[in-house]
């Protein structure tokens, strides 16, 4: 008979692996997000989206995410600052011999590196964690 798992030690667990991979703060909390659907649907209203139309699909859907993926029990954030330690843009932008590139723009696809770190995350527990990739 196998023990009975340790919800605490695990969250810990998550916490640290997300730390070793590179994040700043990862924290979990549960699928309830009913408290904040109405502020998401104003905000959808008014278009504060944008362009960013995949912000609009599903809508209230990213409000509810044990419906997105049924069986969901908790949701982990994450937090990676993006600003490289030695950035020296007040001086770059003083300078009119010198370009200026927005930083974001530099580096690797934040958004392909943020999926690389999460899937690590992820799969650092496989037996466990029953991770399941977007």
């Amino acid at each position: 008979m196998s023990e009975p798992l340790d919800l605490n030690q695990l969250a810990q667990n998550i916490k640290q692996w997300g730390l070793e991979l590179g994040f700043q703060q990862v924290g979990i909390t549960d699928t309830d997000l009913s408290a904040s659907e109405p502020a998401l649907q104003a905000w959808l209203d008014k278009q504060y989206h944008g362009e960013m139309a995949w912000m609009a699909r599903h809508g209230i859907m990213r409000a509810r995410p044990h419906e997105l993926l049924p069986g969901t029990l908790r949701v982990i954030s994450v937090r990676m600052n993006y600003l490289p330690a030695n950035a020296a843009f007040a001086s770059t932008l003083k300078n009119p011999t010198l370009g200026y590139v927005s930083r974001y723009a530099l580096g690797r696809d934040y958004h392909k590196l943020l999926r690389s770190r999460l899937k690590k995350t992820g799969r650092a527990d496989p037996a466990t964690l029953r991770f399941a990739e977007f």
